[in-house]
């Protein structure tokens, strides 16, 4: 694995073109955009209120401007590409506007300024030429075309961080509203600008979030913090089922993750179980819960012990492999207390759902891999009860920061602790011998070669070839060292 040189960066925005070809960098009040190959600068703008200045000077090192501080309250809070990879935007949420650029000519660009509503949030709409502004007080989504230049309001947002989504074709937008003291949720059109086409109330006692499963045919819905409750809803608005365990463990639902197959939703919440639900009744199939005890047939990986130490930060270093049944230290918090630090930290499958991940907080430097049925595997046991099993475990030194699936490949897992390595897990390696018959398991302790950096979290790159580290100001790349042929 190659890294790069470290390079500066603010807020965390640091994001590859849908494409792979150029990266964005928000400095300050400064985009700044590189080629994904060299690093070359190509373009840097300044974003201010009153539409974009144009350096073009910069272009030719990150030396030739000043790099004197400017107030905090004009930095860059959020920038994002269009789909396409031709205009990206960079809003400050603290003065209420949002630049937009256009990648191929550096002197176009438009400004959105915000009224006394002010700005939260601003984003992409999948369409690459619409865009999404959460005003403050949960007051309204405004939707601004850039074909049109006209904004399109919807009102009573219920929050301004979460609670919306959209299609996976980009057709439909979903959004969670409060009108009259009452939850509902809104369907919009998106090719028909956001024309309302549904409009229902739902049973929920304090809104928490929502997800669309990914054939775009259901929308989950749960509660939170107050009550443990997860509703299934069509796109249209019939409602199909709700879960709530038994006995209800209170403190409401954490995380909940839609199997790609979109056959089954994992539900997580305080009480260190996982619950699998089935879209025919939905109801549970498989309940899954944290234990010290790790079981016969798990593969524990343990970070090597002082490995920064020995090898100076540098290198690669195997995990150590220990034997099972073993057990794990896990610490419980005081649930009396306001705010309790329990439960799930992290839920995902990977994109194939062979595999799910969790993160717990009463174990906080671990992270757990499930192996998880696949779609044949079920049909050919349809007697046997779904039971996804522990596959793996890979145990740190210090908390986990950051895991990632990898976006493209199904066995590629990328884990930060924030401290300055990375650590890498994959079961696609050939030819590496291994006990189970799921083919070989590899996990590696890779140091950045770099003084003072400590990588707190991790973007892969679309293409899955190439990994952003994140630190508190800085970051660097990492991409994949291809084998020549002999």
């Amino acid at each position: 694995m190659d890294f790069t040189e470290i390079y500066k960066q603010t807020s965390g925005i640091v994001q590859f073109s849908p494409g792979t070809q150029f990266l964005l960098t928000a400095i300050q009040d400064r985009l700044v955009i590189r080629r994904a190959d060299s690093f070359q600068i190509i373009r840097t703008w300044q974003v201010n209120p009153d539409g974009a200045s144009s350096i073009p000077e910069v272009a030719t090192g990150p030396q030739s401007r000043s790099s004197a501080s400017t107030p905090t309250d004009t930095w860059i809070t959020h920038a994002g590409w269009s789909l396409d990879s031709e205009y990206i935007l960079a809003a400050c949420a603290k003065k209420g506007y949002i630049n937009v650029f256009k990648l191929r000519d550096e002197t176009w660009n438009t400004s959105i300024t915000c009224g006394t509503e002010g700005l939260v949030k601003a984003e992409w709409a999948p369409d690459g030429r619409s865009i999404l502004c959460f005003s403050a007080w949960g007051l309204r989504v405004t939707v601004w075309s850039l074909v049109t230049g006209n904004p399109t309001y919807i009102v009573f947002p219920l929050h301004q961080d979460r609670g919306y989504a959209y299609r996976n074709d980009g057709r439909y937008f979903v959004l969670a509203e409060r009108h009259k003291g009452r939850d509902a949720i809104g369907v919009y059109d998106v090719e028909e600008s956001y024309r309302l086409v549904r409009h229902y109330p739902i049973p929920t006692a304090s809104f928490s979030s929502l997800s669309i499963s990914p054939n775009g045919s259901f929308v989950a819905i749960w509660d939170g913090p107050l009550e443990y409750k997860v509703h299934i809803f069509s796109l249209s608005g019939e409602l199909q089922g709700s879960f709530c365990p038994d006995p209800d463990p209170g403190f409401g639902v954490k995380a909940v993750a839609w199997h790609p197959s979109s056959c089954f939703v994992a539900v997580a919440g305080h009480d260190d179980k996982i619950h699998i639900i089935e879209n025919i009744t939905w109801g549970p199939v498989a309940v899954v819960e944290l234990s010290s005890r790790i079981p016969n047939g798990a593969t524990i990986w343990r970070e090597a012990s002082d490995w920064m130490e020995t090898t100076n930060g540098r290198g690669f270093v195997s995990y150590e492999k220990l034997q099972s049944p073993n057990s794990i230290s896990l610490s419980r918090s005081d649930l009396t207390k306001p705010n309790p630090k329990s439960g799930i930290l992290q839920l995902e499958f990977n994109i194939t759902g062979t595999l799910l991940l969790a993160r717990f907080e009463s174990a906080p430097c671990i992270v757990f891999l499930y192996a998880f049925p696949t779609r044949d595997e079920i049909e050919a046991s349809a007697s046997s009860p779904l039971s996804p099993r522990l596959r793996s475990v890979l145990i740190h030194s210090q908390p986990v920061t950051s895991a990632k699936w990898n976006p493209e490949r199904k066995g590629s897992l990328a884990i930060a602790c924030g401290i300055g390595s990375i650590y890498l897990w994959s079961d696609e390696w050939v030819g590496v011998e291994d006990d189970d018959d799921e083919g070989g398991e590899i996990a590696e302790c890779v140091g950045v070669p770099a003084k003072r950096f400590e990588t707190r979290d991790i973007k892969w790159a679309p293409d899955g070839k190439g990994l952003v580290l994140l630190s508190k100001d800085s970051f660097c790349c990492a991409f994949e060292v291809e084998d020549a042929d002999c």
